[in-house]
């Protein structure tokens, strides 16, 4: 797995994607739920994600939330840090979703597709205590057995049928099936097939390619 930046970082993003989301939800008072729509939407979630080093090692997670608010709202606001002996609920859910993030390198968008602010504050109590393999376990299972393909999203989008899709692109339908349950790989098919899929569904070739949840739910 190639990450977004080295490991010698990832202890400085987590505590600072904490305090990005503990700050952000619970001293500026954004909730939890509209808070995750704002940052994975941002461009500085995209930032993040890979891996610049002005954010992930270079700026506070005050720093960031300020920056964000900003973005989203259009006005500057000044965030004063203040003594917080315990690490937040908020904390602990942005510290494991950025190891997360940077073990798997599935997109934040991904990760809070699957999972609600209330469910990674469920997940809170149980594990803020235990190993954050334990939660890249869990996560990786939600992932695996809920997200769907880019083939599927893509086609359902266009309305189509996977019987209606192999009939227009001249893939049969149990290759098609396959590819939608990643029991066999798009990412290795012959470029002919690919095509012939995007051809048909009016998008690129490599917008049908699963680079990070495939390569997770193999590993």
């Amino acid at each position: 797995m190639i990450h977004a930046y080295p490991e010698s970082y990832l202890s400085k993003a987590q505590s600072t994607l904490g305090d990005l989301f503990d700050y952000s939800i619970n001293v500026f008072g954004i909730s939890g739920e509209n808070f995750i729509k704002l940052f994975k939407g941002s461009i500085l979630c995209k930032r993040l994600e890979l891996g610049d080093v002005a954010l992930v090692a270079g700026k506070s997670g005050i720093e960031l939330a300020m920056e964000l608010i900003e973005e989203t709202f259009g006005t500057s606001v000044i965030i004063e840090p203040e003594y917080r002996p315990e690490r937040s609920a908020e904390y602990w859910i942005g510290w494991a979703v950025c190891y997360f993030q940077w073990y798997s390198s599935v997109t934040y968008s991904d990760i809070f597709n699957v999972y609600s602010f209330e469910d990674l504050k469920n997940l809170y109590i149980t594990l803020h205590e235990a190993d954050i393999s334990k939660f890249v376990q869990i996560t990786s299972e939600r992932l695996c057995s809920t997200a769907e393909t880019n083939l599927k999203r893509i086609r359902m989008i266009n309305g189509y049928s996977q019987s209606q899709l192999a009939k227009k692109s001249g893939v049969g339908i149990r290759s098609i099936q396959m590819y939608e349950q990643r029991n066999k790989d798009i990412n290795k098919a012959a470029l002919e097939t690919v095509y012939s899929l995007s051809r048909v569904l009016g998008c690129t070739v490599s917008a049908l390619m699963e680079p990070s949840i495939l390569q997770l739910c193999k590993s």
